[in-house]
């Protein structure tokens, strides 16, 4: 009986939920029948994961050192040494659904506050159908405001409930990029020499981030080959939001940072650039998919045949963490913007469905494939498996177990490995303070000190919103219950 292109597909997405609840039966399974064995894997898991901290540290630790000496640089001077810098444009694409004007604000003059002139930028704001009367108010709005502060601001609006589509940032931009297509087609301009910024709604780009990203663009030796990922900051909101908001944002910020320094897997995620040239190729953003930010790369990896890269851009783009206002409606945002980020799994399967076809590919796409698999698989179980192997085989030895050399001194040699590991939180706390916005409210030693006490929550946040929302997210694929797109409401005080 033949299987259906269908059924194959759903069997490659069931892959990354099985995996993880297999790990997670299996060890507490062997941790009551087995749990000499489990010792034993505690403590190699443990140096594992040790070795995994120090690996981290170090690129870390070079992203650090160039994110310092790219921002001492004056990139606009940089630019204007280049003989065709002013052939290029830029095309920023704001996909927004229902957020206030003073949201908009803050990305507005940000852009208007750069370095690089702003008469070479195109705005597009880009707005839904099923938002429509707000949607309206607020471009009206931004228009009169910001609108002759650009070489043009472009409105679109996405109609609702087209078939194939998500209600989805992906959809949005989908119907955003063919109508600046038509735009820029009436222009006659060069799809090479447009570079296309995505931007979430609340990005509030560095000052220098136009002027570094032209010069990476125009001095890349095939620019239109490549996506450029900014280094992505939660400084917009941090004040206002949680701790443990602020523990989850900025270990996302540290997780990229260490990224940008091994380009060979980078992705692309959240605010990133690229060549309109691209995006034409491959047809715009996936308008059915929730993580349109990362699987861009994809389209574009198979579309040209792996001929593409990631640039890693030392330079930031500041958005929002989860903070909603209220306690509990911060926690269910942050949940659910997690498990949003988690759902990137879905890219999964549409690797090994594409990947397998693709004879042309070169090999390094297992390595991605690896990348993503690994790393989502570790995202999900990782932070459980540690906290389940140093307590559960111990405490359902029997006595006799107990009593072994390495029941015994497995308590100690954990604490000693978990000690050390405790140097990637310390890196973390003290670059975490260094990268905050300047403008400190309030007692400035006073929230210095609690940014850096706020980093003893990390064990118990990775479990409540990483790995629990990892798990949703897989479970969800498992059983071919798809995630829609959830938009994180932005609050400011």
């Amino acid at each position: 009986m033949k299987i259906s292109n269908y059924r194959k597909y759903r069997l490659l997405e069931m892959i990354p939920g099985t995996l993880v609840w297999t790990t997670l039966i299996l060890v507490i399974l062997f941790s009551i029948i087995k749990p000499l064995w489990m010792v034993y894997a505690a403590i190699v898991f443990d140096l594992y994961w040790l070795l995994r901290v120090l690996y981290f540290i170090t690129y870390l630790t070079f992203s650090w050192r160039q994110f310092r000496r790219q921002r001492a640089i004056d990139w606009m001077s940089q630019v204007k040494k280049l003989e065709n810098w002013k052939d290029y444009y830029h095309l920023i694409f704001l996909p927004t659904l229902d957020e206030e004007p003073e949201v908009l604000r803050h990305t507005f003059d940000a852009l208007v506050a750069g370095t690089y002139p702003t008469n070479k930028m195109v705005v597009i704001l880009a707005g839904e159908e099923r938002e429509l009367q707000h949607f309206n108010e607020v471009a009206k709005l931004m228009k009169q405001e910001y609108g002759d502060k650009f070489y043009d601001f472009l409105v679109t609006i996405h109609p609702s409930d087209i078939p194939g589509e998500i209600a989805a940032k992906g959809a949005n931009l989908n119907w955003a990029g063919h109508r600046v297509k038509e735009y820029v087609d009436t222009k006659g301009w060069d799809y090479a020499k447009l570079i296309t910024s995505s931007f979430d709604i609340d990005t509030v780009v560095d000052p220098q981030y136009f002027a570094y990203l032209t010069n990476s663009y125009a001095t890349h030796p095939n620019p239109t080959r490549a996506s450029y990922q900014p280094l992505a900051l939660y400084n917009n909101n941090v004040w206002e939001s949680p701790s443990f908001t602020r523990v989850v944002a900025n270990s996302t910020t540290f997780w990229l940072m260490a990224e940008l320094a091994r380009p060979k897997p980078l992705w692309t995620f959240s605010s990133h650039a690229m060549s309109f040239k691209a995006l034409v190729d491959v047809g715009f953003w996936q308008a059915d998919i929730v993580t349109e930010d990362s699987r861009i790369f994809l389209q574009c990896f198979i579309y040209y045949d792996g001929d593409y890269d990631v640039v890693p851009m030392y330079i930031p783009v500041s958005m929002d963490t989860a903070h909603a206002g209220k306690l509990s409606l911060t926690i269910k945002n942050l949940y659910k913007q997690q498990r949003r980020w988690a759902w990137g799994i879905e890219h999964f399967p549409f690797m090994v469905w594409h990947f397998w076809k693709a004879e042309k590919l070169p090999r390094r796409r297992w390595h991605l494939l690896f990348n993503l698999g690994e790393g989502m698989y570790s995202w999900s179980t990782a932070p459980i498996l540690i906290t389940v192997l140093g307590y559960l085989p111990l405490y359902m030895a029997s006595d006799i177990e107990k009593a072994t050399v390495v029941a015994q001194n497995a308590p100690a040699i954990l604490q000693v490995l978990m000690s050390i590991a405790m140097v990637g939180i310390f890196a973390s706390a003290i670059l975490n303070v260094y990268m905050l916005p300047q403008n400190i409210p309030g007692n400035r030693f006073a929230k210095i000190g609690l940014v850096l006490l706020q980093w003893i929550l990390l064990p118990i946040v990775l479990i409540i919103f990483g790995s629990i929302p990892a798990i949703d997210a897989q479970t969800r694929l498992l059983r071919g219950k798809y995630l829609g797109f959830y938009t994180t409401k932005k609050v400011r005080n």
